[in-house]
């Protein structure tokens, strides 16, 4: 088969594209303390390994490349479309920039770093008057950054999915859970009683569907 541009090995685009999005997202999370530090590194090893085997190296499509080829006989891996996993195991056709998934993909990207920005700005003046941020995204949920990244984690996988970021995901929801858990510890600590009735109203991750909700525990 033959191909009119190389689909692989283009590492100056994992370059670019990784120091895009991770800018873009740092921008608006701005890390401050340590543990601030280790969520966004774990976000940026997920994007970094996507970009490597979306323009850089498919290790992916390598790995699984004999039974894609007996499945799919038709199929030419050697083309940035083959990449997208979930439109070729579906049995969709035609190009997959164009299709639902890939669509839904935007949406969750979009979702997640619109999140990202309305978080930051609302903790952002909440830290310089030394208080609680209870307003915005945080009157719904009590960590909408993580669930931010989660977001934003989940459409890159509905668009280019990959073994390895495919494994990273759940140790990721697990880092940022327990993240979670210890943030609140601090919380507790820094604020008590006010901290607590916020925590009694609001859930951790999920928002309630409706207002006249029976408000959650604390470990919602």
């Amino acid at each position: 088969m033959t191909h009119d541009a190389p689909a692989y090995g283009l590492w100056s685009l994992v370059v670019l594209n990784s120091a895009v999005f991770l800018m873009f997202a740092f921008s608006f999370f701005k890390p401050q303390s340590a543990r601030d530090w280790r969520s966004f590194s774990a976000f940026a090893a997920f994007i970094v390994a996507l970009f490597v085997e979306m323009y850089g190296f498919p290790l992916t499509i390598y790995l699984m490349s004999g039974w894609l080829q007996t499945r799919y006989p038709g199929l030419d891996l050697l083309t940035h479309n083959s990449g997208h996993l979930w439109s070729t195991l579906l049995g969709e056709k035609g190009d997959p920039h164009f299709g639902v998934l890939h669509i839904a993909s935007y949406i969750l990207l979009g979702g997640g770093f619109w999140l990202l920005s309305s978080a930051w700005h609302v903790l952002y003046h909440a830290q310089r008057r030394h208080g609680l941020a209870t307003v915005g995204p945080y009157a719904r949920i009590r960590h909408p950054q993580y669930v931010a990244f989660v977001l934003i984690l989940l459409g890159f996988l509905v668009q280019w999915p990959t073994l390895l970021t495919l494994l990273m995901f759940p140790i990721l929801l697990v880092m940022y859970g327990r993240l979670s858990v210890n943030e609140e510890r601090d919380m507790e600590r820094q604020f008590g009683a006010e901290y607590l009735r916020y925590a009694e109203r609001t859930p951790r991750f999920l928002p309630r569907l409706s207002a006249n909700a029976i408000p959650p525990s604390r470990e919602a």
